[in-house]
């Protein structure tokens, strides 16, 4: 009897045990933030992690992840199935794509900004480029990879455009993002690159020396939305909801960006 009174306490605080681990448990993760993954374009990055920094403070339960790159490869991420909750993208035509999919809700989506498509030259500008026609006095240039790289793509409708491309294709060194073709351009291993005006301002190792003109390419659009069926639905809708606020927008316009109103 009093082996089975031992055994029978023993086990009491076994259970009782294992419950408060378990609690212990639900409380530290009760407690974790919630991570919201952004697929961001590589041009909204400096805005967006000025944004994370504002929204974080505002709410402490909240971490936000940004997986920035070309539209075109951030939308075939999520279409292969890679975690996001939120696509920013900075083409319509890759956003179209996943609200085609059933991956993002039409209603939970919208145009957010503009922007605009400019050439750029290193500082020291040694081959004198002063127009998109100078740019066959180049070497090489930067663009980003038109399948993937919304920017590359307005880059070579421009240069279409301009009856420049065939002359000037062979002399294209393709980059994985805009952002990739700023950096080259800086530190001068290419002569000229394209970027959206947005990326030419963070810099001053680049100058700018002419902007394409709206009817050379189709509009610059930037499309955000939330992606369905996210582990964080309602954090990811009030993010959505944050980035079109006029607290967002003003960050947005510090940086170059106009709005689509």
């Amino acid at each position: 009897m009093k082996k089975f009174y031992s055994f029978f306490v023993t086990l009491i605080l076994l259970v009782g045990l294992l419950a408060a681990c378990g609690n212990q448990e639900k409380e530290l993760k009760a407690n974790e933030p919630v991570e919201l993954t952004i697929s961001a374009a590589a041009s909204l990055q400096d805005a967006l992690e000025e944004l994370k920094t504002t929204y974080e403070k505002e709410h402490s339960t909240i971490k936000i992840l940004y997986n920035f790159g070309g539209s075109g490869a951030l939308q075939q991420q999520i279409l292969q199935g890679a975690p996001a909750d939120i696509f920013f993208s900075a083409a319509e035509d890759k956003f179209d794509a996943l609200v085609e999919k059933d991956l993002i809700d039409q209603k939970q989506g919208t145009d957010l900004l503009a922007n605009e498509l400019v050439l750029i030259v290193p500082k020291n500008n040694e081959k004198q480029i002063q127009s998109f026609e100078d740019l066959q006095q180049a070497g090489k240039i930067a663009l980003g990879t038109p399948e993937t790289v919304p920017a590359g793509q307005y880059g070579v409708d421009t240069l279409k455009s301009m009856q420049l491309w065939d002359s000037l294709e062979s002399k294209m060194v393709y980059t994985k993002d805009v952002r990739q073709v700023l950096t080259y351009t800086e530190t001068e291993n290419v002569d000229a690159g394209l970027v959206y005006k947005t990326d030419a301002l963070v810099s001053d190792k680049v100058d700018v020396v002419a902007t394409a003109t709206d009817d050379t390419h189709k509009p610059i659009i930037y499309p955000v939305g939330v992606i369905k069926n996210g582990k964080h639905a309602q954090e990811a809708e009030d993010f959505y909801h944050f980035l079109q606020s006029d607290e967002a927008m003003t960050i947005f316009k510090k940086y170059g960006f106009k709005g689509t109103q």
